[in-house]
C-alpha cells in the first residue's frame, strides 16, 4: 500500500481543483435531500481545516493522535457556495468530534488499520460523511480529478463499514439516543434546533433597485406576501418589522434564491438581521454632509448596506482595517458590484489612527462591530464566512459555549476599540454592535465610559440613549428597558446586542437652527415642508403684494365694484334735478305714499377691528375720495368695498321716502344704523349669523327682518 501523503503535501493539489470545484453545485445536495457524498478536494480541505480547530484533549484522556506539528494552509476559495460547503463538512465533523474518536476506538479502526497520522483529521472528516450516507458509497463522477489519499481513507473505511455501524449502534445505546444527534451537548442541540427554522434574511440595495421592484419581481415569480414571520411557507416572504429594507423568507430557499438573478446581480443582499439593524441605528444620526467610520473592515456586507443608506447624502464612510493590496483590490470589485461610490478603505487598524487625523475631521459618528464571539448566532459558519470572522471560534462554537479565556481576549479588544473611538474630539455619537449574548461583551464593555470625561479634553462625555430601532413586541420594550437593545436567539431571529452613546449636551452652548434642519433633512422629516425661512419670505413678500396693490391688477369682480361705486358717488344732488325726482318717484311707488323721509342717523362707534378694516383702503378708494369730496360744509358718508373679506356689524337698510317730504338741503340714497350685538360673544363671532361670500355678515334673528336685498351688481 502506498505511504499516504500529508495535507500540507496536498496543498499544490487542492489549489489545482479550485478553478473545478467552483462549477459544481454540491453545497446545494444538503439542502435538496441529495446525500451522495463530496468530490475528493472538498474532502482535502475540510480536513485541512479541522487540522487547524480540532480540540484536543489532555495527554490522559486522549486516544486517537493528530499530528499537531502539522498546520496546513486553507487555500482561498473565491466561490462562495464551495467556502460554504467545506467549512460546514468540518464544523460538522468537529461538533461529533469525540463520538467519532469513540466509533473508531470501539471498531478497532483505530490504531490496527495503517493510516498515517497525518491523515487522521481526514479520516473524521470522511467518517462523519459515511455515517451520514448510511455507510452507503459515494457516486463519483467520470470527470473528477482523484486524490490518492482520498481514496486510500475511503478504501478502509468501506472494508470496516460493519464494525464502524456497530460501533454507532452500541454508542447510541449506551447514551440511550435513538439518533447520534440526541448524543450531543442540549446547547448545540437547540441551536441546531433554531437554525432549521429560523428564516432567511435579505436586504434590498436600492442603489440598483427598490422594495417595490422586488416585491413585484418576486411575485411574478410565485411567491407570496405574507404578513408576518410566522406565515413563512413554501414560495412566500414578508417584510422585516424593524428595517423597511429587509425581507424574509423560509429557510428551505437558501439554494433557489442563491440562484435567482435578484441575488447574483447584486439586487438582493443575504445577511444576518442582526447586521442590519447596526446601520439604520446609524442613520437616524447623521446629518446630510456627515461622515462615519466603520471599524472593522471584515464586515463587508455592512459596509456595503451602510454605503446604500447615506448615498442620498453628501457623507463619504471611512473603513479601517484594510490592510493587503489583494483584500483591497477584492473590496473594491464588490463595492463597485453593488454600486457603492462614498466609501473610503484605510490601510491602518482603527486603533493605531490618531484622534485628529485630518481625514477624519467630518466624522460624526462612529460605528464599532468587533470581533465577538457570535454566540447568538444559530448558524456559526454562515455568520462568520459572511463576516470575516476568526475561524478559530468554531472549536469553542461546537461544543455551544465559548471559555472564559476566549471571552477574556475578546472583551479586552472590544473595550480597547471603543475606548479609542471615544477619543475622538468631533465624534458625537457611537454605535456598538455585537451578535454575541454575553454581558462579557456588551453591557461589561460599555458601561465604562459613559460618563467619563477625558484629562485635558472640554469635549462632554458620552451618554447612554433610548434604542433607534422601533419596539414591536413587549418581550423587545422589555429587553430595551435599561436603553440597550438586546434581541435573544430564537426561531425568528438570531441575538444581537446594540448600544448607542452620545455626547451629553454642552450647558454653555445651544444647537443652532441649521443643525436642526440639517439633521431633519438627513432623517426625511423635511419632505414636503418648507424651512421656516423660507415660509418668512414668502409671506412677507406675499403681505407687500396684498397691502399695495397695482391699478393695472384688478380685473374680474373688482372691475364690476369699481363700476358700482361710480354710479353711487354723487351724494350731494339737488332735489329738483330730474335724477332725484326720478329715484324719489321710484321709491315712493315702491314704498308707499305715507312714508317719511327718516331723519339722519349718525354711526355709532364700531369695535376697533371693523374700523381697521373699514379704514384700511386701496389707493384706488382714497383717491376717489378726494376726487368725490366738495368744497362746501356738507359732506357725504362713504364705505368704499375693497376686494378683501370683511367682516361687519349686522346693518338694516332703509330706502328714502317720498318726494313730497322736503329734504335739508341734501338726500342720502342709504341710511346705516348698527343695532350693537344681542349675543355674549364678542364680534364678530355670533351664533346666528353667517358670512356671505364677500365677508358681510347678515344677521338671522327672528326679531330683524330685511323687507328687501340690496341689488349686487358687481356679483
Amino acid at each position: 500500500m502506498p505511504r499516504s501523503k500529508g495535507e500540507a503535501d496536498y496543498s499544490s493539489e487542492i489549489s489545482s481543483e479550485i478553478s473545478y470545484l467552483d462549477e459544481l453545485t454540491i453545497s446545494h445536495r444538503r439542502h435538496l435531500g441529495e446525500n451522495d457524498g463530496y468530490p475528493d478536494a472538498i474532502y482535502m480541505i475540510s480536513a485541512s481545516i479541522f487540522q487547524n480547530i480540532h480540540n484536543e484533549k489532555p495527554l490522559s484522556r486522549r486516544l486517537v493522535h493528530y499530528n499537531n506539528d502539522l498546520k496546513p494552509s486553507i487555500p482561498q476559495m473565491k466561490d462562495d457556495k464551495l467556502q460554504r460547503s467545506v467549512y460546514d463538512l468540518a464544523f460538522s465533523a468537529l461538533k461529533y468530534q469525540e463520538i467519532l474518536e469513540e466509533i473508531l476506538i470501539n471498531s478497532s479502526f483505530y490504531p490496527s488499520e495503517s493510516v498515517s497520522v497525518d491523515s487522521t483529521s481526514l479520516v473524521l472528516v470522511m467518517l462523519y460523511d459515511y455515517q451520514n450516507r448510511k455507510f452507503l458509497p459515494r457516486n463519483i463522477s467520470d470527470t473528477e480529478a482523484v486524490i490518492p489519499e482520498v481514496r486510500e481513507v475511503e478504501k478502509c473505511l468501506w472494508n470496516c463499514k460493519t464494525k464502524l455501524a456497530a460501533a454507532l449502534a452500541r454508542c447510541r445505546i449506551k447514551n440511550d439516543a435513538v439518533s447520534i444527534h440526541l448524543i450531543l451537548p442540549e446547547s448545540v442541540r437547540n441551536q441546531e434546533k433554531r437554525a432549521c427554522s429560523l428564516p432567511l434574511y435579505a436586504w434590498v440595495n436600492v442603489l440598483k433597485t427598490s422594495v417595490e421592484d422586488v416585491t413585484s419581481l418576486l411575485e411574478s415569480k410565485g411567491f407570496t406576501k405574507v404578513k408576518c414571520a410566522g406565515e413563512l411557507e413554501g414560495l412566500s416572504f414578508c417584510e422585516d418589522r424593524h428595517c423597511q429594507d429587509v425581507l424574509l423568507f423560509p429557510t428551505q430557499l437558501t439554494p433557489k434564491l442563491n440562484d435567482m438573478e435578484l441575488v447574483t446581480s447584486h439586487k438582493m443582499i443575504i445577511q444576518d438581521k442582526g447586521r442590519s439593524l447596526a446601520p439604520h441605528s446609524v442613520k437616524v444620526l447623521m446629518n446630510m454632509d456627515d461622515d462615519i467610520v466603520i471599524t472593522n473592515a471584515g464586515s463587508r456586507l455592512t459596509i456595503a448596506h451602510m454605503s446604500t443608506l447615506i448615498n442620498q447624502n453628501l457623507s463619504k464612510l471611512y473603513v479601517c482595517g484594510v490592510k493587503s493590496e489583494m483584500e483591497q483590490n477584492d473590496l473594491k470589485n464588490l463595492f463597485e458590484k453593488m454600486g457603492c461610490k462614498n466609501i473610503k478603505l484605510i490601510p491602518q487598524r482603527f486603533t493605531d489612527i490618531e484622534p485628529i487625523d485630518p481625514r477624519l475631521q467630518k466624522v460624526k459618528v462612529i460605528l464599532l462591530v468587533p470581533q465577538c464571539s457570535a454566540s447568538g448566532v444559530s448558524n456559526p459558519v454562515e455568520f462568520i464566512l459572511n463576516e470575516r470572522g476568526d475561524t478559530t471560534l468554531l472549536q469553542e462554537l461546537s461544543q455551544g459555549k465559548v471559555s472564559e479565556q476566549k471571552l477574556k481576549s475578546l472583551s479586552q479588544k472590544q473595550a480597547a476599540e471603543l475606548m479609542h473611538a471615544v477619543r475622538f474630539p468631533k465624534v458625537q455619537a457611537i454605535v456598538y454592535s455585537t451578535c454575541s449574548i454575553y454581558p462579557e461583551e456588551n453591557e461589561e464593555v460599555v458601561k465604562p465610559v459613559l460618563g467619563r470625561k477625558l484629562e485635558g479634553s472640554k469635549v462632554q462625555p458620552y451618554r447612554l440613549s433610548a434604542p433607534v430601532i422601533p419596539l414591536c413586541c413587549p418581550a423587545e420594550i422589555t429587553c430595551a428597558s435599561d436603553k440597550f437593545l438586546k434581541i435573544e436567539p430564537s426561531e425568528q431571529v438570531n441575538g444581537c446586542f446594540i448600544a448607542v452613546l452620545t455626547r451629553e449636551r454642552d450647558p454653555s452652548g445651544a444647537v443652532s437652527v441649521k443643525d436642526v434642519l440639517a439633521r431633519a433633512a438627513a432623517k426625511g422629516l423635511l419632505d414636503g415642508v418648507e424651512t421656516v425661512k423660507t415660509r418668512k419670505k414668502q409671506e412677507k413678500q406675499k403681505k407687500i403684494k396684498i397691502s399695495t396693490p397695482k391699478l393695472g391688477s384688478f380685473s374680474g369682480t373688482q372691475s364690476k365694484i369699481t363700476e358700482f361705486l361710480n354710479e353711487q358717488k354723487p351724494v350731494t344732488l339737488n332735489t329738483n334735478s330730474p335724477g332725484i325726482q326720478t329715484l324719489t318717484g321710484t321709491t315712493a311707488s315702491r314704498t308707499g305714499s305715507n312714508t317719511k323721509i327718516p331723519q339722519r342717523i349718525s354711526i355709532p362707534a364700531l369695535p376697533n377691528k371693523v374700523k381697521r378694516n373699514i379704514s384700511n383702503v386701496s389707493s384706488i378708494g382714497k383717491l376717489s375720495s378726494r376726487k368725490s369730496s366738495t368744497s362746501g360744509s356738507k359732506q357725504e358718508l362713504k364705505l368704499v368695498l375693497k376686494p378683501i373679506e370683511m367682516l361687519l356689524p349686522p346693518v338694516t337698510i332703509r330706502y328714502l321716502s317720498t318726494p313730497q317730504i322736503p329734504s335739508n338741503g341734501y338726500n342720502q340714497p342709504y341710511l346705516f344704523q348698527y343695532h350693537g350685538l344681542s349675543s355674549h360673544p364678542p364680534f364678530p363671532y355670533s351664533r346666528n349669523t353667517f358670512v356671505t361670500s364677500l365677508g358681510v355678515k347678515k344677521q338671522r334673528d327672528q326679531g330683524m327682518f330685511i323687507p328687501r336685498r340690496q341689488p349686487r351688481p358687481w356679483l
